[in-house]
């Protein structure tokens, strides 16, 4: 299967921890040119292009031209499933808490 021809997964998406630290410095911020973005990593622009790509597939990153330059904005709503996901399984594990702690009690 050809990763290039479909959406990337959310999840894939903030895996590496680099593509988080890209996520939160674009929360701060409305948005930010490439060249912004590079300085705050030991990495190339070509790296931090990648990144920024795997982001934008997974609708995670908008980008708009302005000149010469491209600039990346926020798009927090698919992280949504991700706080859905953790949600179900926050309430999952409190609910197998108290459940301990009610038999632990009976006994």
């Amino acid at each position: 299967m050809n990763d290039n021809n479909q959406e990337r997964d959310v999840y894939v998406a903030i895996a590496d921890p680099t593509r988080r630290k890209v996520l939160r410095l674009l929360a701060d911020a409305e948005e930010l040119p490439l060249y912004e973005i590079t300085a705050q990593f030991q990495m190339g622009r070509t790296a931090v292009s990648k990144h920024l790509a795997i982001l934008k597939e997974a609708g995670l990153v908008a980008d708009r031209k302005v000149g010469r330059e491209t600039r990346y904005r926020l798009n927090a709503a698919p992280l949504r499933e991700i706080k859905d996901w953790v949600t179900f399984y926050e309430k999952f594990w409190k609910d197998k808490v108290v459940l301990l702690k009610k038999l632990l009690e009976e006994e």
